[in-house]
């Protein structure tokens, strides 16, 4: 059901990749509350993705780009206001990778190029985005910036490695540029921190479909799905929100305030055998 929420109003969203990613079911639920939009993603992720099956679906351009790029950015923040025909109303950064994750580097043997890598792309390239949006006034007072997280930025969680301080360095970009943004355009930056979601890049991380079922059963609301988070970046795109501000948003069930649920503690004494190596030491990393 569509209420219009965003009629008028211009977006940029980055990092659709396919039919799982929440960001694939942001731009669409975008569209459909009223707003035109542009799609950003990687030139591979273009080429080897479905993005422009979501392109032709919702009629909108789709601009390549390397969000770690300064002038990447800057071409899709002018071809972006060149193509809707206006400043930027709303931003959602979906970007998220680890060379170390995918290559199971564990937290305590880092390869720290890839540690650099990830930083500067699930990370940094927040950064560069909002100051690139700022310098070149390519957003509307009172717009909106949404980066998504985990909760890993703030507990440890095995398996998520150094996408964990990736997270968190996430947050704190939020926190300090939404001050800047704020008193001189009003312009608002959050972070929503999604549950464990089965999208091609949460994958990737170790265990992850024992978390995902960890999390679903410590909620009490269960898992948030990809479409749930959706319509939450729309309620804050929107001018329902216009106060919101440097905000670090749960979107989680209740997971991140449960300490112990009745569910979780009925599978609490599994063993730990497949998380042992061939001495029988527990590998924690």
């Amino acid at each position: 059901m569509s209420y219009n929420l965003l009629k008028g109003k211009r977006g940029i969203i980055f990092g659709a990749l396919n039919e799982q990613s929440i960001a694939w079911k942001v731009a669409e639920r975008a569209v459909e509350e009223g707003a035109i939009i542009t799609l950003s993603n990687t030139p591979v992720a273009v080429r080897m993705g479905e993005v422009n099956a979501l392109s032709e679906k919702l009629q909108c351009e789709v601009i390549a780009a390397d969000a770690t790029s300064v002038e990447d950015l800057e071409e899709v923040f002018r071809k972006s206001m060149e193509v809707l025909g206006g400043k930027i109303d709303f931003v959602l950064h979906s970007i998220g990778m680890s060379p170390n994750v995918r290559k199971k580097r564990r937290y305590d043997d880092l390869d720290y190029n890839m540690l650099d890598t990830t930083l500067h792309i699930s990370a940094i390239s927040f950064h560069k985005m909002i100051q690139v949006a700022k310098k070149m006034d390519a957003i509307n007072d009172y717009g909106s910036i949404i980066a998504l997280s985990y909760v890993a930025a703030q507990r440890t969680f095995f398996g998520y490695n150094d996408m964990a301080d990736a997270k968190a360095l996430l947050e704190s970009i939020a926190r300090s540029f939404g001050y800047i943004y704020g008193r001189e355009h009003n312009v608002r930056i959050n972070t929503i921190s999604q549950s464990p979601t089965m999208t091609t890049a949460g994958a990737g991380v170790k265990g992850m479909d024992k978390l995902f079922d960890f999390a679903n059963r410590m909620s009490p609301l269960g898992n948030a799905s990809a479409e749930e988070c959706a319509d939450y970046c729309i309620v804050m795109f929107s001018d329902l929100t216009k106060k919101v501000t440097m905000q670090n948003l749960y979107h989680d069930g209740g997971f991140s305030n449960v300490g112990m649920s009745l569910r979780a503690m009925a599978t609490y004494e599994k063993g730990l055998d497949e998380y042992k190596d061939e001495q029988g030491n527990i590998i924690y990393g």
